[in-house]
């Protein structure tokens, strides 16, 4: 009995140890300014079906960190909806990359050379922070407001908005609140912007800070 309990408390210690040290790992690749591209950052990211499965694995009494719901699962997941995650991949609008940024989207950002920015994963990888923290930040008021309210049927969530704001912008997302719903954004491929608040809602978005104007230095 004493060697089972000492096993078990080694074990939850281990996974303690783990799990802080993969919220060490993220918040690095969101604030270092020479952010680097790697085999790491495509990484198979657990659902929750599958969390529960490897859990019942190991022991009923331990319970193993779920990465489903952080910054980088937001990331990849969003990747895969728009473009599978390919980073030359242009769409029949002229949309480009692995997070489909618009040609005038990265202007503002300061990106002008559209060649560069298919053959630049790194340059991607921080477009897509940079464009979530402006984000954020034109949205910051609705994000205090509405969060964990249901609005047109779908609930309000921070990760939720930012993702359908990378679908149709900040401001479909602020008429969409104002209208209680019945004014919602649909893109080329009839899209809707309900959509993402209810498939990206209840994501970690912590680490994302708001920025008025940030820039690829």
């Amino acid at each position: 009995m004493i060697k089972k309990c000492s096993y078990l408390i080694g074990l939850t210690v281990l996974v303690l140890i783990t799990a802080s040290a993969f919220k060490s790992y993220e918040t690095e690749l969101m604030f270092n300014e020479h952010y680097k591209v790697s085999e790491n950052l495509a990484y198979h990211v657990a659902t929750a079906d599958e969390h529960e499965q490897q859990t019942e694995m190991v022991l009923d009494e331990v319970v193993l960190p779920m990465t489903g719901k952080s910054f980088i699962g937001f990331k990849e997941a969003l990747a895969v909806r728009e473009s599978a995650g390919n980073y030359k991949a242009i769409n029949d609008y002229g949309y480009l990359g692995k997070f489909q940024f618009g040609k005038e989207t990265l202007k503002i950002m300061g990106i002008k050379n559209t060649k560069e920015f298919l053959a630049n994963p790194e340059l991607q990888e921080k477009a897509f922070v940079l464009l979530l923290q402006k984000n954020k930040w034109i949205l910051r008021k609705e994000i205090k407001k509405y969060e964990g309210k249901v609005i047109g049927g779908v609930l309000i969530t921070e990760s939720g908005l930012l993702a359908a704001a990378h679908l149709g912008g900040a401001g479909a997302v602020q008429k969409f609140l104002k209208t209680k719903g019945s004014e919602s954004f649909s893109d080329g491929f009839g899209t809707n912007i309900k959509t993402y608040l209810k498939k990206f809602a209840g994501y970690d978005m912590s680490f994302v800070t708001p920025e008025k104007n940030p820039k690829v230095i």
